[in-house]
């Protein structure tokens, strides 16, 4: 709104004629919003939106996506250009930060990650705690918020200082920290970063290298792997972006709320969807067997669902599977992989439902977790380990939200405290099932005399 501008409210009608006026706000886009801070405090009314799909929690400069057009902005930036022109660090850059890095910048930038990328050798005990077949999910989600014991002054959120250190260190050591959760729970030795590497190639080397024997980073993977984790960066509030701003809103420390990330990231509605894409290949089984799982996802009362396909923000095609669509047939035809069962299976299902009209006319086109899917198990990463990847890319997200977050909570601090809408019993007197009906022992006395109290307004004294 323009300085001098009247303010535009809309108007909200009860069933009994009383008319509340709400201001209504507008953002970069055009897109306008009811602004109902003061609705509860003023008026007792509240609103109902279960999974907030209809709320915007909070105001951000970092992420835009228009699902109807298909586009997703990294601070202004199209995140296809991102991808394919820039490197991981400088979309790292410039989520973090809000611009794209000058030379000198990006020098500093690639020596902070790279410095920073080595964990504390007592962490590396902590790995030895877990269950050998122990998920390696779980794994990150304890390891992320055991980092909060090494930095004492990461607790000092209200310090921008202290709050860009946690941030680099955290976007630095994740990739060591899921390596390392690979390495020992498949009982390979650890191996370390190297600082000649850049981020990608790093985290490849330490999850696949060997102490007895050369590894040299093949380009091209690292490069897929690289698209890859741009863009999956950030996704703007979804599921676990909005668990770190939660957890973040009672200034809790950084690694605390990065883990609370992680395991919003777990499920496979949300983090898990490209390993529910594996999954659903190894349960069709054959190329031989797709029309019969094609009429099967047509069929609205067979359970079975074509994972990957379609999209709940975007409804024309996810901007981020065109890249990851040319990324996976690059890989593919880079390491001349034509006889992967999995492989051959995913080929064919992105052929016949991207020719299909059922599939066509409903928008339902291969997202970016079907072709990551394809591209990891390329690359030789376990089912597993793919929400793990998913995090190490999405920490960049996480912690450019988090900083946002922290630094207006200094300006007008407010935790999140959702309302509810209440559906069960109303107050109701104590009196066990397993007494006596006829007994009125103390307790029972006692009970209704509090009741008594509770529903004439009185309330009993700390003495009683």
């Amino acid at each position: 709104m323009e300085n001098g501008a009247k303010q535009e409210t809309a108007k909200i009608v009860l069933p009994d004629g009383t008319e509340i006026e709400v201001p209504l706000l507008q953002d970069a886009s055009g897109a306008k919003f009811l602004d109902i801070r003061k609705l509860q405090p003023s008026t007792g009314l509240c609103t109902f939106d279960p999974g907030f799909t209809s709320t915007g929690s909070c105001d951000s400069s970092i992420t835009y996506i228009d699902g109807l057009k298909g586009v997703l902005l990294y601070r202004g930036y199209d995140v296809e250009q991102l991808a394919e022109c820039g490197d991981f660090n400088d979309s790292a850059h410039l989520l973090l930060h809000g611009e794209l890095p000058t030379a000198e910048q990006k020098a500093a930038f690639d020596r902070d990650l790279t410095l920073h990328s080595l964990v504390h050798e007592q962490l590396i005990m902590f790995y030895r705690g877990f269950k050998h077949d122990a998920h390696p999910m779980a794994i990150m989600v304890g390891v992320a918020g055991a980092l909060s014991a090494f930095y004492a002054n990461a607790a000092d959120v209200g310090n921008p200082q202290q709050r860009l250190h946690s941030c680099i260190r955290l976007i630095a050591k994740m990739p060591t920290l899921a390596a390392l959760a690979y390495r020992t729970a498949t009982g390979l030795p650890i191996i370390y970063p190297r600082n000649d590497l850049g981020y990608a190639a790093r985290f490849l080397h330490m999850m696949f290298a060997f102490p007895t024997q050369p590894y040299n980073v093949d380009p091209v993977l690292s490069r897929a792997l690289e698209k890859t984790l741009i863009l999956h960066m950030d996704h703007e509030q979804n599921a676990s972006t909005s668990t770190v701003r939660t957890a973040g809103s009672s200034h809790a420390n950084p690694f605390a709320c990065i883990a609370s990330g992680i395991a919003a990231l777990w499920g496979p509605a949300h983090g898990g969807a490209n390993e529910a894409v594996l999954r659903m290949l190894e349960e069709i089984g054959s190329p031989e067997r797709i029309p019969a799982a094609v009429a099967r996802a047509k069929d609205k009362k067979d359970p079975f669902r074509l994972m990957g396909f379609g999209h709940r923000v975007y409804k024309s095609f996810d901007p981020r599977a065109r890249v990851m669509r040319r990324v996976a047939h690059e890989v593919l035809a880079h390491l001349n992989i034509t006889s992967d069962p999995l492989l051959e299976i995913a080929m064919e299902l992105e052929r016949v439902a991207t020719h299909d009209p059922y599939f066509v006319q409903r928008g339902l086109y291969p997202n970016v977790d079907f072709y990551s899917g394809i591209v990891l198990r390329a690359l030789g990463v376990p089912v597993s380990m793919f929400t793990v990847l998913f995090a190490v890319a999405r920490t960049v997200g996480w912690v450019a939200q988090w900083n946002e977050m922290a630094a207006q909570q200094q300006i007008a601090p407010k935790i999140s405290r959702p309302r509810q809408m209440y559906t069960g019993h109303m107050q109701r007197e104590f009196a066990p099932p397993h007494a006596d009906a006829g007994a009125d022992g103390p307790a029972v006395q006692a009970s209704r005399e509090i009741t008594k109290q509770v529903s004439s307004r009185e309330r009993p004294s700390i003495a009683s």
